[in-house]
């Protein structure tokens, strides 16, 4: 069975600008006359972590890692009530992507991405298809709006219902009726630094109860740290509040632009914020992707079956038996 491979440390680094003040980090670790290979984290805000790295062969790969528009280790950070997200949207991303590639002077490489990282690798290969020699998505999105709905706007509540209704009784009463979204949005963007605290522990309590299979309660580990919580709630509220800039259904309608480039697609089959009909909706209109379905795991990749199964999609690419 595939396993982890080793940590590593990057061989090189930097900050790249990207436009409207903002810096965007990232790193290149592995082979650096390796086939090239790009990493979308997911989110949005959740920022790269040492697993990526070793989803991948070292000696067969240059692994590209890199923390989206004001998360993770990038400048200015959402986590200061004063950090402006307004440039921070799809279309930006997927140009940041763009030009980290012709920085780096990487001609065509492989995208992989995760949860929210799949719907931005499907838009960005969709929008630079001759830059992508394979894709390999988890967790899948496609970035239509009943999605976001889904994980956001009630459509897990009846799954989580105690949960949910934590998330909802956490707002005020006169903001309870309406869009959840746009009401920690606003929560999130207070003046009192109180309020913005509390929402962000409460959406972040709600993001850690649907990920894991079976489910677990109580705040996940990642979001014990304010700061990485205080930025990846506004994030997500950001994006979710806007469907992520996308036209609905406009990633699976574009599919042909990417009919001719491999695709391995993995997804656990009891994953509540991705469900596999979303996988399948997506083979449907994308023929030559492999959809692997991973028994007895939910969302976290980092199960030990879906982490095997991202490191056998990285070797089958890298021609590895």
């Amino acid at each position: 069975m595939p396993q982890l491979y080793p940590a590593i440390e990057p061989y090189e680094h930097g900050m790249l600008e990207v436009g409207e003040g903002n810096l965007v980090y990232w790193e290149t670790c592995g082979n650096p006359r390796g086939k090239a290979a790009v990493v979308l984290h997911g989110g949005p805000g959740s920022g790269c972590t040492p697993w990526h790295r070793r989803l991948f062969d070292p000696e067969a790969y240059r692994v590209v890692l890199f923390d989206q528009r004001n998360c993770g280790r990038s400048t200015p950070h959402a986590s200061a009530p004063d950090t402006d997200l307004a440039s921070n949207n799809t279309a930006n991303l997927i140009a940041d992507i763009e030009r980290l590639r012709e920085h780096l002077r990487i001609e065509r490489w492989m995208v992989v991405g995760g949860s929210w990282g799949s719907t931005l690798a499907l838009a960005y290969a969709e929008r630079y298809p001759n830059r992508v020699s394979e894709i390999i998505l988890f967790g899948v999105t496609t970035g239509r709006h009943k999605e976001f709905d889904w994980s956001f706007r009630g459509g897990l509540r009846d799954l989580f219902p105690d949960d949910w209704n934590r998330l909802r009784d956490a707002v005020p009463a006169a903001m309870r009726d309406g869009d959840i979204v746009d009401a920690y949005y606003r929560l999130l963007n207070d003046p009192d630094a109180s309020i913005r605290e509390r929402a962000a522990l409460a959406w972040c309590t709600w993001e850690s109860a649907t990920p894991a299979w079976p489910p677990v309660s109580g705040l996940s580990p990642r979001f014990r740290d304010p700061a990485f919580r205080m930025a990846f709630a506004r994030i997500v509220t950001h994006y979710v509040r806007h469907y992520a800039w996308l036209e609905d259904n406009s990633l699976p309608r574009g599919a042909p632009a990417i009919a001719d480039i491999p695709g391995i697609m993995v997804n656990g089959r009891f994953d509540l914020q991705a469900p596999i009909g979303w996988a399948y909706d997506l083979k449907s209109v994308w023929p030559r992707a492999k959809l692997v379905i991973v028994d007895h795991a939910g969302h976290d990749a980092s199960n030990a079956s879906i982490t095997e199964e991202l490191i056998r999609a990285t070797n089958e690419f890298a021609g590895k038996p």
